[in-house]
């Protein structure tokens, strides 16, 4: 039986795919390292941010890895003014409300940035447990982030529906016992549900509770 949903949040509860590639290019420039768009893939993944860090930095030091970390969010916030809620989330959220399921959170961000973005574009109020990527020592695709979600809504994991954008957040939520809902183009589709998505759908626009809830069955 569905009982709640537990969202990951860039690219499936905000389209901020695309800032996100652009100040992580500007940072990785301020420290002399150039990166290919295709390399930059690799942000989109729902990994930590020290993750991406030593990825294309190496081996850092805990300062670094800090400064470094402050330095890249400072210019995301930025461009904090150009993220908008992916297309029908709103609509999908208030529909939500009127039935008695528990809506929770597993984001890489780290809290600031999070809670902070929640409430600049007024979607904290949709959420009844709220997981950072500061809380759980391995990121995506351990399941540790979804397990410690499905505890703070006082759910089963069997009982909860994951909504993914990447391969590691699919892996993370099957790994941890869910289902997971795919949020991809038409082009990633197949990516996902290679993963364990299942349905994959391009945004929320034409998805009703009802029809979720059927495909859970």
């Amino acid at each position: 039986m569905l009982r709640g949903i537990v969202f990951d949040m860039d690219g499936v509860i905000i389209d901020s795919h695309p800032v996100h590639r652009r100040a992580w290019k500007t940072f990785l420039q301020t420290v002399g390292r150039e990166v290919t768009d295709s390399e930059l893939d690799f942000i989109l993944d729902g990994r930590k941010r020290e993750e991406i860090l030593c990825y294309f930095l190496g081996e850092l030091t805990p300062s670094q890895i800090a400064d470094y970390g402050a330095r890249k969010d400072q210019m995301l916030r930025e461009l904090a003014g150009e993220v908008r809620p992916l297309r029908g989330l709103v609509q999908f959220m208030d529909s939500l409300s009127q039935v008695d399921i528990r809506i929770g959170l597993a984001t890489s961000a780290c809290r600031r940035r999070a809670h902070g973005t929640l409430r600049e574009l007024g979607l904290t109020r949709y959420f009844d447990a709220i997981v950072t990527g500061d809380e759980v020592t391995t990121g995506k695709p351990d399941p540790a982030i979804y397990r410690l979600a499905a505890e703070r809504l006082n759910e089963t994991a069997e009982n909860l529906l994951a909504v993914e954008d990447a391969v590691s957040g699919v892996k993370s939520a099957r790994a941890a016992g869910m289902r997971c809902l795919g949020i991809a183009s038409a082009e990633q589709a197949e990516t996902l549900r290679a993963a364990g998505a299942d349905p994959v759908i391009a945004d929320f626009q034409s998805l009703s509770f009802v029809e979720l809830e059927a495909s859970f069955r």
